[in-house]
């Protein structure tokens, strides 16, 4: 009853982390996006600019309030079915949660209202100021979530200390090093450019369906290829952080990285498992791909270099969710560099862009937040069985909550999830339809012409 217990409780949260995660990655970085089109018409006074941005301002607000409501009920379960988690960290983790709290609630909630709603009731540069701010507290709200998760795989700046009941408790000793711990830089900037793909691949769906309907208004062209030229920088920096990370994983915490390659014996000149099927039993990959001497070059800089396998650890995460979702994930990566790179190409040349080329991002749409679960499930079981690195495992945070009340939960939660991930879906598409037939307007319901224009221009931008 207590393993089904964990198990139960692991797929609770790992479904609200599943649907919560798409829309931190969507708004971090849009939020900059939109900065983006309104600073470009500022300076360029160009309607098309403010058309974007009215128009990825829904999609953002839509992205925002479901990303609350859900980060609020995930923070939830830390009461009901973790609580040995706040008992042993509460005196590390509580601080940090309440930072983004403050951050997501009071700045990003506060300056949304004006950013939606003043474009015309305010003066330009404080319209303006708003969106920076709301940009700054996605990315701060980001950053303390990002810190805390970072500790757990992580932890440093601190010391156990048993309480008057016997209960060793995590006290701080250093907030420097609690904030700044080994993982946690490695681990903000893949997530800032995983948010940027993210939001990216958004625009650049949503914008090749509105053309594919027939709007090829310069608000939507214009919004598609700075996604493309976006996306296409991004990439690069991705992989080359992505390989960082892994280094950084090397160091500490080396099983979850020899369970993300599938090696399970210590080598020297280890080859990269392309693909395969692990065998926990016989330990080893069958009907492996390979390429000879790679994983060796890629993790110690040398094809000759030693490459630690899973029977040097007495525990190690499982083998097959990581092997899958790391390879998923890659193949994702892979997909984004020929798409955005692609674009690149027929927009250096002047070409236009082909249909069967818009129909390719509108599939990838959401690709961001797939490669973003995908990376979440790879760094999350990949601690297990540990909850806090070292320090805490999962079954000791458990609480006493009853199996059947988590499954009974569980289906709620859900069933809510997959309901609302469908209908958020539709009405992404939904908006982004009505926009391309005339159905588009900023929040104000402003429709600018003649005379009424040039006020409202003279008057935005001071």
């Amino acid at each position: 009853m207590e393993v089904d217990s964990i198990i139960l409780s692991r797929i609770q949260f790992a479904a609200n982390i599943t649907f919560h995660i798409m829309f931190p990655s969507i708004t971090i970085a849009l939020g900059w996006i939109l900065l983006f089109f309104k600073i470009r018409f500022n300076m360029t006074q160009d309607e098309a600019w403010m058309k974007a941005y009215f128009f990825f301002t829904k999609v953002f607000a839509l992205s925002f309030s479901i990303g609350v409501v859900s980060g609020v009920t995930m923070s939830f379960q830390f009461g009901t079915n973790w609580p040995g988690f706040m008992e042993t960290v509460g005196n590390i983790a509580g601080p940090l949660l309440a930072y983004e709290v403050l951050t997501a609630f009071f700045l990003e909630a506060t300056f949304l209202g004006v950013m939606l709603f003043g474009f015309s009731r305010v003066p330009g540069w404080l319209h303006t100021m708003a969106t920076f701010l709301v940009a700054m507290g996605t990315t701060a709200s980001a950053f303390w979530i990002l810190v805390l998760n970072s500790w757990m795989h992580t932890p440093a700046g601190f010391e156990m200390i048993a309480n008057v009941n016997g209960l060793m408790q995590a006290h701080v000793t250093s907030w420097w090093d609690v904030v700044f711990n080994p993982s946690m830089p490695y681990r903000l900037i893949h997530m800032l450019l995983a948010s940027g793909l993210t939001a990216s691949f958004l625009i650049t769906g949503l914008s090749a369906y509105r053309v594919l309907h027939k709007d090829r208004s310069d608000s939507v062209i214009k919004a598609l290829k700075t996604s493309i030229i976006l996306a296409t920088i991004l990439i690069p920096l991705q992989i080359y952080i992505g390989h960082e990370h892994g280094l950084n994983t090397k160091e500490y915490q080396p099983a979850k990285l020899a369970a993300m390659d599938g090696t399970w014996k210590t080598q020297t000149g280890a080859p990269l498992v392309l693909f395969g099927v692990p065998n926990q039993e016989h330990q080893r990959n069958d009907y492996a791909i390979e390429i000879l001497y790679l994983s060796s070059l890629i993790i110690t800089n040398r094809a000759d270099g030693e490459v630690k396998g899973l029977e040097e650890f007495t525990e190690h995460p499982p083998v097959a969710p990581l092997f899958y979702g790391f390879r998923l994930m890659v193949g994702i990566g892979i997909l984004m560099i020929i798409v955005s790179w692609t674009g690149s190409y027929y927009l250096l040349r002047g070409k236009k862009l082909p249909k069967y080329y818009l129909y390719t991002l509108v599939a990838m749409t959401l690709s961001g937040c797939l490669a973003t679960i995908l990376g979440w499930y790879v760094t999350e079981i990949g601690r297990q069985p540990w909850l806090v690195q070292g320090v805490l495992t999962t079954k000791e945070a458990l609480g006493s909550v009853k199996s059947g009340m988590v499954l009974s939960t569980l289906i709620v939660y859900l069933s809510i999830y997959t309901f609302l991930t469908i209908g958020y879906i539709i009405t992404l598409f939904f908006m982004a339809r009505r926009a391309g037939d005339g159905g588009q307007r900023d929040p104000e319901k402003q429709v600018i012409t003649g005379g009424e224009r040039l006020a409202t221009i003279n008057k935005t931008t001071g």
